[in-house]
């Protein structure tokens, strides 16, 4: 490959991205950031780096990993800065303006991507360099980023004949624009898909807050004296184990399983086209199949350790599954005799043989878990405890819409760590789910402390009522600022390698951890406060609480792995066998699902193919294995914890130090071998989620 061409566009040094923010922390002035000035930014980033990387690649002097490594390192400043925001941004607050510099920019950052790694005389260098190293003894981290940046352009297709890097730069490209067009797609389908309530009497059971919220989407919406019940990303809806109007619970399960499957905002041709151009790449790079490509580069290293994992969960938890949904069906024809337990009625009848049996009620737990006491006093009090962290709200400081909230953070001697922004509420421009995004990342090299984001998708209610949330909302809440802490506590030297930059399976581990600390006595009674009365949580619910823990652990567990087994069937496919038809699409999925044993009709899948953001926008295609991956170093590690004393001090030191700080800097495992001073185990995953009968293979 010869030299590379570019364009310079210099910006105006009036632009906000012209040059690194004054802000605290580098945060984005997003008080004068405006659509506007993203598309110009982004180009100009793209075209200083290649020249950046020109240099590098040109430069006569003999490579060292300061002129090579830590030079790629430094450059596309920039960028970086430009598409940090925008990405934020564009998810959160996904504009009609936004959606067009997407449309525009996704191509272009594949090219430019691919400009870079399929460079051959920079990937010479590189191999000059690895080569006169060789038994040199690097510092840890610097071999790493070695390592890993030598199977980048491995991985990018840098050893393959020009013809084929050819076809790799068209479907890299392809694949950028169908990702950005399925995620616009899905949005407007999810917002279209909204139930419109007119008979308040439908709404039988549903708390007044929540109602609350769904008048005010109405009225948002053009509905003055309607209410509207948004969808949430995943199939089961919040609502449906409130709602006792059993009409209105399958209108809501049935818009939000055929989310995406026709109509207006159909994203099959999309998912089908992504996952035929996924499937050739991985062919051309010497892959049998997407799946293998993504596995290689991940800890799990084969598609078939992650197949023969899922394999000996499946049919323990569709075990599980078909024995709770025994005590539904009786409590269902208590109400409607003769009727057959569906999809819709799983969340309502789980809750009340839970209640009858536990006397838990969940609805009347929602008064004590309002959102800005559980985030203050139970998120940020753990996190408190266990690292000698504090928060202090900065009102000066703004985000990329006024309901961001911004935070600094500051470490256990005093000096500040970084910044937390937080986004809790759903909006119809947001999309669904919930995320952790980084606007600057940790850096020694680069002199940068770290800039989060959290986003969650909370009903936002009326001006001065609570946010209440439900438990399940908790336990997110705790999830995503796991992978907070995953930015805001990296201490490494180059930003490739800050925070949550390991691979795919690995990055959710610190995440599910942090998840333990919601249920935490301690943690418990300090967030668990009655919104109005100051009444704590009382100790007999708390007491309930703990004990239903492995409660539902079929049903949760079946509808996961049936996503993760869809995820993997559709990306194993050769690119002949993908489905040409998207009528094709439901008949695919009907067949995976059965062919792995998962095809209960009562646990539908927790995303089904039409709006599976995870694996067609959001990076984790045949990845969604990851979560339940990840839970088994999870499932250990709060075994380490429990054994050294749960929530102290000294166990925060030691897990942020060998774990959280490391980020990417070494092999992941290894950081886990260095907590645990082990392999991980399988066997508190089994017992966490009622698996025994999950026997080895």
């Amino acid at each position: 490959m010869g030299p590379m061409t570019f364009d310079a566009p210099l910006l105006d040094p009036a632009h906000p991205f012209a040059r690194a923010s004054d802000l605290p922390y580098g945060l984005p002035d997003f008080r004068v950031v405006h659509e506007e000035h993203y598309l110009p930014a982004l180009v100009a980033g793209m075209a200083e780096q290649r020249a950046e990387v020109e240099a590098i690649a040109t430069d006569p002097a003999p490579p060292t990993v300061a002129n090579t490594l830590e030079a790629l390192e430094r450059s596309g400043r920039l960028l970086s800065r430009a598409a940090s925001a925008f990405y934020v941004q564009s998810g959160a607050e996904s504009t009609p303006g936004l959606q067009a510099v997407e449309e525009q920019v996704a191509p272009l950052l594949a090219a430019h991507s691919d400009a870079i790694w399929l460079d051959a005389r920079l990937h010479a260098r590189v191999e000059a360099l690895a080569a006169s190293l060789e038994g040199t003894e690097l510092a840890p981290d610097t071999a790493w980023l070695l390592h890993r940046t030598r199977e980048r352009f491995t991985r990018a297709g840098v050893g393959l004949p020009e013809a084929d890097q050819e076809r790799l730069r068209a479907i890299n490209a392809e694949i950028t624009s169908l990702d950005a067009a399925f995620g616009r797609l899905l949005l407007a389908a999810t917002n279209a898909a909204a139930v419109l309530v007119t008979d308040e009497a439908e709404l039988d059971g549903l708390p007044d807050d929540a109602r609350a919220a769904a008048a005010q989407a109405a009225t948002a919406a053009g509905h003055e004296g309607a209410w509207l019940l948004e969808l949430q990303l995943p199939t089961q809806q919040s609502v449906l184990s409130l709602l006792r109007d059993r009409g209105l619970r399958e209108r809501v399960m049935r818009a939000s399983l055929t989310r995406g499957a026709g109509g207006q905002h159909d994203t099959r041709t999309a998912l089908l086209g992504l996952v035929r151009l996924r499937a050739e790449r991985a062919q051309l790079l010497g892959f049998e199949h997407h799946a293998a490509y993504v596995a290689a580069d991940a800890t799990a290293g084969t598609a078939q350790a992650v197949e023969e994992m899922l394999a000996r969960l499946a049919p323990a938890a569709v075990a599980n599954a078909r024995t709770e949904a025994v005590d539904l069906e009786r409590a269902l024809q208590a109400d409607h005799p003769g009727a057959t337990l569906e999809p819709w009625d799983w969340a309502y009848y789980a809750g009340r043989v839970r209640q009858e049996r536990r006397s838990l009620d969940e609805a009347a737990l929602r008064p004590f878990l309002e959102l800005e006491r559980v985030l203050t006093r139970g998120v940020f009090h753990a996190a408190n405890r266990l690292y000698g962290l504090t928060f202090s709200e900065r009102h000066d400081l703004v985000g990329y819409h006024p309901d961001v909230r911004v935070y600094e953070v500051f470490d256990a001697d005093g000096a500040g760590l970084g910044l937390f922004l937080g986004d809790f509420w759903t909006r119809p421009a947001k999309r669904g789910g919930a995320w952790m995004n980084s606007l600057v990342d940790q850096s020694m090299l680069l002199g940068e402390q770290p800039v989060v984001v959290n986003n969650l998708n909370v009903p936002k209610p009326p001006p001065g009522q609570p946010t209440l949330l439900t438990w399940d909302e908790v336990i997110t809440l705790f999830h995503e600022f796991g992978h907070a802490l995953h930015g805001l506590l990296s201490a490494v030297r180059y930003p490739s390698q800050s925070g949550t930059s390991v691979p795919r399976d690995f990055v959710e581990y610190p995440s599910q951890v942090n998840e333990m600390w919601a249920w935490d006595t301690e943690v418990l009674r300090s967030y668990a406060v009655h919104h109005a009365t100051g009444e704590p949580l009382p100790q007999e619910w708390v007491d309930t609480l703990l004990a239903a823990r492995q409660d539902g652990e079929g049903f949760a567990t079946t509808e996961y792995l049936a996503a993760a087994l869809l995820d993997q069937a559709w990306h194993r496919l050769a690119p002949q066998d993908v489905p040409a038809d998207p009528d094709e699409v439901e008949a695919f999925e009907a067949r995976a699902l059965a062919t792995a044993g998962v095809d209960l009709p009562t646990v539908p899948p927790r995303y089904r193919t039409t709006y599976f953001n995870h694996i067609f926008c959001s990076g984790y295609s045949a990845g969604y294995y990851a979560y339940i991956w990840s839970e088994v170093l999870d499932a250990d590690t709060v075994g380490w914890f429990a054994e050294n004393g749960g929530l102290r001090r000294e166990n925060g030191d030691v897990f942020r130090a060998r774990l959280l700080g490391r980020g990417g800097s070494i092999d992941p495992l290894q950081s886990f071998r260095d907590l645990r001073g082990r392999d991980p185990r399988i066997e508190p995953l089994l017992e966490r989620r009622g698996l025994s009968g999950a026997v080895a293979r």
